[in-house]
């Protein structure tokens, strides 16, 4: 397997890690230990913790961007685009989305706060950018 889709590979864990962590974790002990009905849980409205909505949208997040990365992987698979620059375009995305999530998690949403979790984001766009660019210019 090559480094862009062991990349993808962490991206995808960490999308089910980050589900399991937080939106899980709430979810099932309310309905374990607290006797709630597990259709109480609707995504019309916000509700929870701050932790909670944080980690939803963190998760979110990354289900918003797994496609991306994932249709940019397989593009560069398929026309055989390998070298180093490309494994450290996929390192540095995975690298900045755990960052960006950890980031979403760890502090309540302040602008200063907003703006570094947008600096990992856009971090990321540009490597999903540069990747793009040069698989045009190989294919």
């Amino acid at each position: 397997m090559t480094i862009p889709m062991w990349m993808l590979l962490g991206f995808a864990a960490w999308t089910l890690l980050l589900l399991m962590a937080t939106v899980g974790v709430y979810r099932w002990t309310r309905i374990i230990f607290r006797n709630e009905p597990v259709a109480s849980f609707r995504s019309d409205r916000l509700e929870g913790a701050d932790w909670y909505q944080r980690g939803t949208r963190a998760h979110a997040n990354c289900v918003e961007n797994l496609p991306v990365f994932g249709a940019i992987v397989f593009v560069i698979g398929a026309i055989g685009l390998r070298g180093g620059v490309v494994d450290a375009l996929c390192i540095t995305v995975l690298i900045a989305r755990v960052c960006q999530s950890l980031v979403h998690l760890a502090r309540p949403q302040t602008d200063s706060v907003v703006a570094v979790r947008f600096s990992f984001f856009s971090v990321q766009l540009a490597c999903f950018l540069a990747l793009s660019g040069m698989a045009v210019h190989h294919g």
